[in-house]
């Protein structure tokens, strides 16, 4: 498919697969499993690396610093465990750096703000598609509202959940790039149109996953609240156990893709 141009720069889309720089360029393949969680929770990777349950398989590298990649075994897997940073553009190059080291299946982990008020504080997201309010996956997928997640992905981690007896809710996540940007009338349009949270890369990594043919599904927790007239913390940011509660579901999720 030739270039398809257009007034709007964004909405351009070229669907080349290898572009001017391209991360097998300059990676080697030496991921030993195809098995890799992506992770926004620093402090569960820092504590699995402080109880010397991670080994380090290499380090990637920005003018952010360096990227370690890590080993966790899960019953003799090696699953791959590795913080995506934060944001679309950064999170797609991690992933897309992933890749070139010969990982295949990602499960995401992290949290999101909530539209519903009923969504309490860990309560469970499964993103069955993203609303493209950033602009990352326009580089990997023809213009377009939203951009599905892969059912078969969405039901492993499902049953998962079922195993583990957590309960869960599903459906459209909105990602945006301007987290200060969120405002009333427009939070107030998203939950009209059926978005149960807001984050910042869904979008971004669900377009990765569909260009470069690898298997991708997230699981998000209730964060702070967007669903009132005020905007609450609801302290978010300190549930430790519900943080390295849901890596760990998230490894048994991507080990059975």
């Amino acid at each position: 498919m030739p270039l398809i141009k257009n007034e709007i720069p964004i909405l351009e889309f070229d669907s080349e697969a290898i572009a001017m720089i391209h991360p097998a360029h300059h990676l080697e393949k030496i991921a030993p499993s195809p098995y890799c969680v992506m992770t926004f929770f620093q402090g569960v990777i820092e504590e699995l690396k402080q109880s010397h349950q991670l080994r380090l398989l290499t380090e990637l590298r920005s003018e952010a610093g360096k990227h370690p990649i890590y080993l966790y075994n899960l019953n003799g897997i090696e699953v791959g465990i590795v913080h995506p940073m934060i944001g679309g553009p950064f999170a797609a190059g991690i992933m897309e750096e992933c890749i070139a080291l010969g990982f295949t299946k990602f499960i995401a982990c992290g949290g999101c703000g909530v539209l519903r008020k009923d969504l309490t504080v860990g309560h469970l997201i499964i993103p069955t598609e993203a609303l493209r309010q950033e602009g990352t996956s326009y580089q990997y997928l023809p213009p377009s509202r939203t951009v599905s997640l892969a059912q078969d992905v969405i039901h492993v981690i499902e049953e998962v959940l079922r195993v583990e007896g957590i309960p869960y809710v599903k459906g459209m996540t909105w990602t945006t790039d301007a987290i200060y940007r969120e405002t009333k009338e427009l939070v107030g349009h998203r939950k009209q149109e059926g978005c149960l949270c807001v984050e910042m890369e869904c979008a971004s990594f669900a377009a990765v996953a569909a260009f470069r043919h690898v298997q991708f599904g997230q699981i998000l927790y209730g964060g702070d609240d967007l669903s009132s007239e005020e905007w609450s913390s609801r302290n978010w940011v300190s549930r430790h156990d519900i943080r390295s509660g849901l890596v760990q579901l998230a490894m048994k999720a991507v080990v059975l893709l």
